[in-house]
């Protein structure tokens, strides 16, 4: 295991502050410096950065952040237990490490450094991992407050985000991340990686925002992939129709086949298929 400053190991950590990973907390604990090494350097140059990190437990990867050389790192932690721990590694380093206690959904990331250049580096908990990065990429300022996004998932969830039209797991996820960024799975992580170790793989993924996604009204093109989507298997004529019947002309307007299903339609396609709807103000 790579040792990346004079802290003690991360297992020591753990057991000198009782840091027992909480299920309810969706807490699996990356405990091989390597490997928090190396998902720091997959957010590319953070000297000039201030990078925001949730979930950071024990401070596995918050420690290969500033041994990265990041210039601020931001760690937002709901559990109390992993505040003293944390207190030494900010200690270690200068005070480059600010630890807000709170829950990750309720806090605004772009208020904890105006002005900034924001990278936000995670390893997601599970249980509120989607719903946060459906928080960032459908803000409603764009280009964001972040520059990059390089995060943690289940696989099974980094599929989605990263899915092509076609595929199994393309569905809303990936047509919202493919809307407005570029996604990309980097590398898996082993369930042995972790304390304790998940039933599932891991993934990393890195999104950057697109500088002009398509235009679209956000909400209308959430209200046509979730029509789409919830009757994936059935042909676009007859999913769509709970928002206009008949949804023939809706789908033609948009130069789509009224017989293609949802996992058929590109980005491109949605984003047509929402302004066909909205521009009748369905």
């Amino acid at each position: 295991m790579a040792q990346i400053d004079d802290l003690p190991p991360l297992r020591e950590v753990i057991a000198t502050y009782g840091l027992d990973a909480r299920k309810s907390l969706g807490q699996n604990f990356l405990l091989d410096l390597n490997l928090t090494s190396r998902i720091a350097r997959s957010a590319g140059d953070l000297t000039n950065c201030t990078v925001i990190e949730v979930g950071p437990g024990p401070g596995g990867l918050t420690r290969g952040l500033l041994a990265a050389g990041a210039k601020r790192v931001i760690a937002i932690e709901k559990d109390r237990r992993c505040l003293p721990a944390l207190a030494e590694v900010s200690a270690h380093y200068d005070g480059r490490l600010e630890v807000i206690e709170g829950d990750a959904l309720e806090i605004d990331p772009q208020a904890l450094a105006p002005g900034e250049e924001i990278k936000i580096v995670a390893n997601l908990p599970y249980n509120v991992g989607t719903q946060l990065l459906i928080n960032w990429i459908t803000t409603p300022e764009w280009p964001p407050f972040w520059s990059s996004l390089t995060l943690m998932f289940q696989k099974e969830v980094g599929e989605r985000i990263t899915a092509a039209p076609g595929t199994d797991h393309y569905g809303r996820l990936g047509v919202l991340a493919g809307w407005r960024t570029h996604a990309g799975q980097l590398f898996d992580l082993n369930p042995k990686a972790f304390t304790p170790p998940p039933k599932v793989t891991s993934t990393v993924v890195h999104l950057t925002p697109r500088a002009e996604p398509l235009p679209c009204e956000l909400k209308q093109l959430a209200k046509v992939t979730a029509a789409a989507f919830g009757q994936r298997r059935k042909m676009l004529r007859a999913s769509l129709k709970m928002l206009a019947k008949p949804a023939e002309p809706y789908i033609e307007a948009a130069g789509l086949d009224p017989t293609s299903r949802a996992e058929e339609v590109d980005v491109a396609g949605f984003v047509r298929l929402a302004n066909a709807f909205a521009a009748d103000g369905l």
